[in-house]
């Protein structure tokens, strides 16, 4: 479970040794939009460097943010992991096809090293072309499915592609188009599945702003968040971090069906709750690093 995913240009030692300290879920080390087109060798360079450098050790996830599937820079990238594969790839401006494609590669990379077929897992950035938002639906295909961790959603690059001139409003909030894109995305993970992950936010310093919009996204169903600057970090984690009187309930709601183990409704102060509030008391609690075996 990711509450918090920090993206890390490849090209910048400085940033990925900090990175180190940072209390993150995972770590994204980035080839692609904080890279720019004559760094791209030295990020993938200092990308290997920091996948072989954390092998084997305790602490954040690692992935890679490649470039798009459509860019010769992608083939590249993938051959960039042999010396230590990370645990998953996030997949920009990416469709359903796409991930087939790079399940493909990822197939013949985790041959070439001798890892578990499967093991490299793929994250798509699902909402960053406008066609793309007409193939969630697909995400679902168990054929799909199988190499997905997640799915999560971005509006910079739509907002390009569309010509806008800004995708919030007045107050910061989204506008429709991208608060469609947003929903459809955690429609899209929860049918197939996986985690949803919420967006960026994009003003590192907005440190109320960030922390509504984590409130949002975790009322929302939404996983964790991505994050750009590791100032975010730590509001992003307590936004997705139960309270004690959260947690408190949901044993409770375990607990009564635990009572009644054939029973598929049970009451509890006076209310009357069935399987769909066990599971959401059971995400609770995973949530929270509970077993609710």
């Amino acid at each position: 479970m990711f509450r918090s995913m920090l993206f890390v240009p490849g090209d910048s030692e400085k940033k990925l040794s900090r990175a180190e300290t940072v209390p993150a879920d995972a770590l994204i080390v980035d080839l692609e939009d904080s890279v720019a087109p004559e760094r791209k060798a030295a990020a993938r360079r200092g990308m290997s460097e920091f996948l072989a450098h954390r092998a084997k050790r305790d602490g954040p996830s690692l992935w890679v943010r490649i470039n798009p599937m459509n860019s010769p820079e992608a083939a590249l990238d993938i051959d960039g992991l042999h010396s230590a594969p990370p645990e998953g790839i996030v997949l920009p401006k990416g469709t359903p096809e796409d991930v087939r494609r790079l399940a493909g590669q990822l197939d013949r990379l985790e041959g070439a090293v001798g890892s578990e077929r499967g093991g490299v897992k793929i994250m798509p950035l699902a909402t960053e072309t406008p066609s793309s938002l007409f193939t969630l639906g697909d995400y679902a295909d168990p054929a799909v499915a199988e190499r997905l961790a997640a799915l999560t959603w971005g509006a910079e690059d739509l907002c390009v592609a569309l010509g806008a001139g800004t995708n919030v409003d007045e107050h910061g909030g989204w506008l429709p188009t991208y608060q469609l894109a947003r929903s459809l995305c955690l429609l899209a993970a929860h049918a197939a599945s996986v985690a949803a992950i919420d967006t960026i936010h994009r003003d590192f310093r907005d440190t109320r702003g960030l922390r509504l919009r984590a409130a949002e996204a975790r009322r929302d169903g939404f996983a964790g968040k991505l994050a750009i600057h590791p100032a975010q970090v730590e509001i992003i984690n307590d936004a997705f971090r139960p309270t004690e009187k959260e947690i408190s309930y949901a044993r409770r709601v375990v607990q009564a069906f635990g009572r009644m183990p054939q029973a598929g409704v049970v009451a509890l102060d006076d209310q009357m709750l069935d399987m769909p509030h066990l599971r959401h008391a059971e995400r609770v609690l995973q949530l929270a690093g509970e077993s609710v075996s």
